[in-house]
């Protein structure tokens, strides 16, 4: 039997997400034996389709060529089209909903919503977004094991780079520490272009026009991107949870050349740093730009990369690398996700 999804947000993520699909279909039929079949699409822009027994990948991306809606996605016996994302959620046959909405970090809306309907409708929400697991972790989590689903994130944090699954899984048995990352590549871009001497916003600038930062840069340069992240590694990876007051969060708006140039007279390099320390007061938690030594594994994460080092009682000081960003590595965390939800059924 198919897994049947239902994609909510289809920006440029879920249309990634739709070309591994059809990439990989026969990989995962023939190695995996799993077929995924998308029944339902919802967007607040492109419009809404869904047929109970799947829709054409390929006819859903002419029709977004085409003028940029699901509008041109051909009629036929069975299609249903104009439902929101509660009635997709609720109405459609989905056995798994992928939610890719635009993440509110402050609200955690609509995709906290979201959850809350696929949990009650005893479906499995596969997420990109932050917001939820920062803002609600605990009630999610209680709602979906209350309701037999399963609710998968790992791409909320560094994107296909396994930031979750890695200690979770292979680092089982360890004590965690510590856990220090580079966890945002639009300000890491920006400290390797400023220590290549441009100013901050001449870096800011550039970042933008390559598309790393947003016209609104505020969660990227001030750190909140980073601050929620922690909150997430916080919770899921160390079962602590913390609320936004409890991290001390700085940014890098203030960076000028002359801090950059210090820093490189001590022979060390800037970061901006998501941390979490556990001490014998409690975890600390912050997020602030470190002047790191250039032996430090972080210290040569270039250009947009993200990375996470976990200090562990057993193992050492293990470093994660890759990208923490991007719409085919965002929705490669989908399909991973899909891919374990389908390993336990």
């Amino acid at each position: 039997m198919p897994h049947k999804l239902a994609l909510i947000g289809f920006g440029g993520v879920g249309q990634g997400f739709v070309d591994i699909l059809e990439k990989k279909k026969k990989m995962l039929r023939d190695k995996e034996r799993m077929d995924f079949q998308v029944v339902a699409i919802t967007d607040l822009n492109k419009g809404s389709v869904h047929h109970p027994e799947g829709l054409c990948l390929k006819e859903v991306k002419r029709a977004i060529q085409e003028n940029g809606t699901l509008d041109a996605y051909p009629d036929q016996p069975g299609l249903i089209r104009g439902w929101d994302s509660k009635e997709t959620i609720e109405k459609s046959n989905a056995d798994s909903i992928v939610e890719m909405t635009f993440t509110n970090v402050l609200t955690g809306q609509p995709a906290i919503d979201h959850c809350k309907w696929a949990f009650q409708a005893k479906k499995n929400v596969v997420m990109t977004n932050k917001g939820p697991v920062a803002l609600a972790h605990d009630v999610l989590s209680k709602q979906a094991e209350d309701n037999g689903v399963n609710w998968m994130f790992e791409g909320a944090v560094m994107s296909g780079t396994p930031a979750l699954r890695l200690p979770q899984t292979t680092l089982v048995g360890n004590d965690i520490t510590a856990i220090q990352g580079i966890l945002n590549g639009t300000t890491n871009y920006m400290l390797t272009r400023m220590e290549k001497g441009l100013s901050y916003e001449d870096a800011l600038f550039e970042a933008q026009k390559l598309g790393y930062a947003e016209a609104d840069p505020t969660a990227d340069v001030e750190g909140f991107d980073v601050l929620y992240k922690i909150l997430i590694l916080a919770r899921v990876v160390l079962g602590i949870p913390l609320q936004r007051e409890d991290v001390t969060c700085k940014g890098i708006q203030n960076m000028t050349l002359a801090d950059i140039e210090k820093a490189t007279k001590q022979g060390k390099r800037w970061k901006l740093i998501g941390s979490l320390i556990q001490t014998e007061q409690g975890l600390k938690a912050t997020v602030q730009p470190e002047m790191l030594d250039l032996n430090d594994p972080l210290a040569g994460i270039q250009g947009a990369t993200n990375a996470i080092t976990y200090n562990c009682d057993l193992s050492g000081p293990i470093t994660l690398v890759g990208a923490g960003a991007g719409i085919i590595e965002t929705g490669y965390a989908v399909l991973i996700d899909l891919i374990n939800i389908e390993r336990k059924r």
